[in-house]
């Protein structure tokens, strides 16, 4: 009778750990003085932020979503690990807490050397970028569950704010600025609406230059999400910040309504010359609805922040000498209907 090995069925662990080692160096490259023990066992020591009078863990998970399908179609892989950074350091950013440790879960059928060996580099450059460290993962290797050369990604972050330093949006009112700070293109959100439209309506390839764009698809749909850790950091350390939010599922009316108070509505007047060609090509080929298109896509605006009108100048030339691009995007104002968000186009 035949021996079978787990490798039989498909599981390579040999080669998973392989990849591992030859990554290392880079993994190790995103640590900072916070991690305590080095890459291999069952779990990752960290220490807590000794500056914080009284650290708040502050934590989110997320993944890339149907993206991955652009990145199969076009065999890219190197820009998708920097969006599963992003999408969950954006997020924690939105409260004041500084990202300080980041966990991935890479699950495929057969691993591939060379697409895990760029999705996990991508993921070290997402982290490098946003000043945490990847101290852990998993590489779950599922043969028949997924189709070769699929795969999906999970990540997981964890971040500290000082009690006192928490960003909540409570202090907003009536007479303050809302400052935009402009977004990579789609980023990582309602990417089934693009596939339904380019691939399944007009049926192009992910090679085809779009009239309306200047680059081939895969070029314009897999720009990375953008990292705006430092420089809200930094924004955080010098001004007063009210409110911020991450423009992701939902688009600018469903995530900027989180952080409005009761009683109060964040007016936006959006200039049609800011909003990226990629939101004119989707909405002309899919004749999609406006209402449509703003909950679903960021529109140009990846991050908000919200701050007194006095600071507000001052904030956006910190902003644009940091290297990122930003406008005032609109006013906070007393809301008559119960509507927290209202946007107009100029």
């Amino acid at each position: 009778m035949k021996s079978y090995t787990y490798k039989d069925s498909g599981v390579d662990i040999e080669k998973a750990d392989s990849l591992i080692e030859k990554l290392k160096r880079n993994i190790q490259e995103t640590f900072n003085p916070l991690v305590l023990n080095p890459i291999g066992g069952f779990a990752s020591l960290t220490d807590v932020p000794a500056h914080m009078k009284t650290p708040v863990l502050v934590t989110s998970t997320d993944g890339v979503g149907t993206k991955l399908k652009i990145a199969f179609l076009s065999g890219r892989h190197d820009t998708v690990g920097i969006d599963l950074v992003a999408m969950s350091v954006n997020d924690i950013l939105t409260l004041g807490a500084r990202p300080y440790f980041f966990l991935d879960y890479f699950a495929c059928g057969r691993i591939d050397e060379h697409i895990y060996t760029d999705v996990i580099n991508g993921i070290c450059q997402g982290c490098k970028i946003a000043g945490c460290a990847l101290i852990g993962g998993e590489t779950a290797e599922m043969p028949s569950f997924y189709k070769d050369g699929e795969y999906d990604l999970a990540g997981f972050v964890i971040g500290f704010v000082d009690k006192g330093d928490i960003v909540d949006g409570a202090e907003i009112k009536e007479g303050d600025t809302i400052i935009a700070l402009t977004s990579n293109g789609l980023h990582s959100n309602g990417f089934s609406l693009v596939r339904k439209i380019l691939f399944d309506v007009h049926k192009f390839n992910v090679n085809d230059i779009v009239e309306g764009l200047n680059r081939p698809l895969y070029e314009e749909l897999l720009k990375p999400t953008k990292i705006y850790v430092k420089t809200i950091l930094d924004l955080l350390d010098r001004f007063k910040i009210k409110g911020m939010a991450h423009i992701t599922g939902g688009g600018l009316p469903g995530n900027i309504k989180r952080i409005i108070p009761n009683g109060l509505c964040a007016h936006l007047n959006l200039n049609n010359n800011r909003i990226p060609d990629i939101f004119n090509v989707l909405r002309k080929l899919g004749n999609i609805p406006l209402g449509d298109m703003l909950a679903t896509f960021n529109m140009g605006i990846g991050f908000i922040v919200i701050v007194s009108a006095d600071d507000a100048q001052d904030i956006l030339n910190t902003i644009m000498s940091s290297g990122e691009q930003g406008f005032i995007a609109g006013i906070i104002e007393k809301s008559w209907d119960d509507q927290k968000v209202r946007i107009d186009f100029i």
